[in-house]
């Protein structure tokens, strides 16, 4: 009996395990309502999932992960659901991801392709958004809601 409980075990805290394909170091600066943050991190991803690890001082202050569900500290909620606690209940639920993952936001709105990247302005009655992303630099403003993103490769 003991060792079917062993091997239920085993099994089911591998699937727990996730294995990211891409770890990068990165200088985060996060201002937001709820969060403000400004020191390195790792940011960790494969195709479907990113975690977000923030540390200050060599210590894991905060990790975020994101899935189906964004977990953080105090317990994983939806997407919109984060939205509307940490950052604004407008922003579309995948925005998040799409920051850590430099991807464009808003299904591409406003996309103009710069020689390194992208920029996206976007301007509604509850964001006033600047998003622009190079190689080596993600930036994310939103005026209105007074909430910036600064992801930036501590090797460029």
């Amino acid at each position: 009996m003991k060792y079917i409980l062993l091997i239920f075990i085993l099994i089911f805290s591998a699937c727990s395990t996730k294995n990211y394909e891409i770890t990068k170091t990165k200088l985060i600066i996060i201002k937001s309502p709820q969060i403000k943050f400004s020191d390195l991190g790792y940011l960790r991803n494969t195709e479907d999932s990113v975690e977000l690890e923030l540390f200050m001082a060599g210590k894991r202050i905060q990790k975020i992960s994101i899935n189906h569900l964004i977990c953080v500290n105090e317990g994983c909620m939806s997407k919109s659901g984060f939205n509307e606690e940490y950052l604004n209940e407008n922003y579309p639920d995948d925005i998040l991801q799409n920051i850590l993952l430099a991807k464009p936001i808003y299904n591409g709105k406003n996309l103009e392709k710069t020689n390194n990247g992208f920029t996206q302005r976007i301007s509604s009655l509850h964001v006033e958004i600047i998003y622009k992303v190079t190689q080596n630099q993600v930036f994310f403003k939103d005026k209105k809601n007074r909430i910036i993103f600064k992801i930036k490769d501590i090797n460029g």
